[in-house]
């Protein structure tokens, strides 16, 4: 009899894009990735992001795999949310 292994758990092989975000306290940012993740992260690790009003947060869209703000010049990218350049890096 041949025993099959159960696939492994877990996030493999998906590439993670940024659906939405959020500030869920005026000190964090909240990401949430399309595959169902989310990410809550001090905003004090995005400086141009902390800098914004609230009402300019309001204003944000997705470019590329990542998002900006109307009133800001930064692009967040999603290896500067997910911290490993290697895998998520945005330009080969």
């Amino acid at each position: 009899m041949v025993s099959v292994k159960p696939p492994v758990e877990g996030y493999w092989d998906v590439v993670p894009k940024v659906q939405s975000i959020s500030f869920p306290t005026n000190n964090q940012l909240r990401v949430e990735l399309e595959d169902g993740r989310a990410i809550i992260m001090p905003l004090d690790r995005f400086p141009s992001i902390q800098k914004l009003t609230p009402e300019q947060r309001l204003y944000w869209y997705k470019y590329g795999n990542g998002f900006s703000f109307d009133d800001a010049d930064e692009v967040i990218h999603i290896e500067q949310i997910l911290g490993n350049f290697n895998l998520y890096r945005h330009e080969a």
